[in-house]
């Protein structure tokens, strides 16, 4: 069913900075480096950070940003980034205990961010997302706890970066997940949390899906949540005409690889019936 396998999963395909500075222009919020100790180089550092990450060498890129934050505790862009890498590499682990610590590491890092720059588009998306992680270890009270939390999240993300392609993909899951909350979690919702969140839909999930692989359509996990929702709404024809195109993309990482494969597989079942 598709609302118990529809996770929160982050691509492992970074192109986070690169795509997000050229599709908003966004400008780093940093510590002045002449307030730092000693001669780090820190625009050097965040070039190299970048490079790692494109290289899909996420551990080095972390360490290269929390070597930042070592001196510039509030640089915005090592921040968000570190958040974001610290949920990737969280996300690996069958461990529950070692993704937690990780998660809860990328939220202090979010926070931080947010703190730093409330309107930063990167900086809401890093809270929801380490929202959406820390839901996936959960109880069921916390995980609907959390799915409300994200809501101002995951449209500020959108409103202040609206080229940012993984912002959207969020908001996309956010809407469908919260659009089919079972009867028992509304009505916790609305016992516990005041209400459930309101305003999701299928439609906006299909909206916001099909904003973020307009933005990129090369990012095979895109293809793949949105093929899954156009199945749930029986909207096989689109589903099809998706998962042919991510057919034709070269998976990068195992991550992909995987996601490829489950890609072919609906789209052997979609053709069938």
């Amino acid at each position: 069913m598709l609302t118990s396998t529809f996770r929160f999963l982050i691509p492992r395909r970074l192109l986070l900075g690169l795509a997000c500075w050229c599709a908003t222009g966004s400008v780093a919020l940093a510590d002045d480096p002449k307030d730092a100790p000693g001669t780090l180089d820190v625009p050097a550092l965040l070039k190299e950070a970048k490079v790692l990450q494109l290289q899909y060498r996420e551990s080095a890129a972390l360490a290269r940003y929390e070597q930042i934050l070592g001196a510039f505790p509030r640089n915005y862009d090592a921040l968000w980034q570190a958040a974001v890498l610290s949920v990737n590499i969280g996300a690996r682990y069958t461990d529950e205990s070692r993704r937690g610590a990780y998660y809860t590491s990328a939220r202090q890092y979010a926070d931080r961010a947010y703190a730093v720059n409330p309107k930063g588009g990167e900086a809401n998306y890093a809270v929801a997302l380490t929202l959406a992680q820390q839901a996936t270890i959960r109880s069921a009270r916390d995980r609907l706890s959390l799915y409300k939390s994200m809501k101002p999240y995951v449209y500020r993300a959108v409103e202040y970066s609206p080229g940012f392609s993984d912002a959207w993909q969020v908001l996309g899951r956010w809407n469908y997940r919260v659009a089919h909350l079972n009867l028992i979690e509304r009505a916790y919702c609305r016992l516990f949390l005041g209400g459930p969140p309101t305003g999701a839909s299928n439609t906006k999930a299909m909206e916001a899906l099909r904003r973020a692989h307009f933005l990129d359509q090369c990012r095979i996990q895109y293809c793949y949540d949105l093929a899954r929702v156009y199945q749930n709404q029986r909207l096989h024809g689109h589903a099809v005409e998706l998962l042919k195109q991510a057919a034709e993309l070269q998976p990068m990482t195992s991550e992909e690889l995987e996601m490829s494969r489950r890609c072919r597989k609906l789209l052997e079942q979609l053709e069938k019936s």
